[in-house]
C-alpha cells in the first residue's frame, strides 16, 4: 500500500515581510519512496503564520482526487489550529472564544474547504531539528520567498 505524505513550511523575512511556502509531497511504499513532488511559492507582504496555512493548503488542494495523507508541519499554529480551534471558530461564526474575529480568517476557511474532500491525519514535529523533509520543505519555502526579496 502506497501512504502519501506532505512536509510543509513557511517563511517569512520580516513578520510582516516576503514570505515563501514549500510543500514535499511523497508518496511512500514501506520506507521506500517511489514518487515525490516539490510546490513552492510566495507573496511580497505576509506572515509567517501565512505562509504556513498556505503550504498545508496547497498540498490538499494540488491533489486532483480525494485522498488519504499525513500532513507533517512544524507550525503549531496549524496543526492545533486545524484539529482544534477550527471546530470551536466555526460554531461562533468564525470568530474566537474572545468574540473576536479569527486572524487569517480566509485561509483557514480555504483550509477546511480543501481537507473535506481528503482523509487528513495531522502530525507535529519541531522545526530545524533535523527532519531532513522538514529541511527540504523549508528549503522550498526560502525558494518561494526569494523573488519578493
Amino acid at each position: 500500500m502506497v501512504d502519501l505524505v506532505a512536509h510543509t513550511d513557511g517563511a517569512c523575512s520580516g513578520n510582516p515581510g516576503p514570505g515563501g511556502w514549500g510543500v514535499l509531497l511523497q508518496a511512500h511504499d514501506g520506507d521506500t519512496v517511489v514518487k515525490e513532488r516539490a510546490l513552492s511559492g510566495g507573496e511580497a507582504a505576509t506572515t509567517n503564520n501565512r505562509m504556513e496555512l498556505m503550504a498545508a493548503i496547497m498540498a490538499l488542494e494540488t491533489l486532483e482526487r480525494p485522498s488519504s495523507l499525513t500532513i507533517v508541519t512544524d507550525s503549531a499554529y496549524v496543526k492545533n489550529g486545524v484539529t482544534g480551534w477550527i471546530h470551536g471558530w466555526k460554531r461562533n461564526g468564525w470568530k474566537t472564544s474572545n468574540k473576536k474575529p479569527v486572524k487569517n480568517v480566509e485561509l483557514w476557511q480555504r483550509l477546511d474547504t480543501a481537507q473535506a474532500r481528503h482523509d487528513v491525519t495531522w502530525k507535529w514535529i519541531k522545526g530545524h531539528a533535523g527532519h531532513t523533509e522538514n529541511e527540504r520543505a523549508d528549503a522550498l519555502a526560502r525558494e518561494g520567498m526569494a523573488p519578493f526579496k
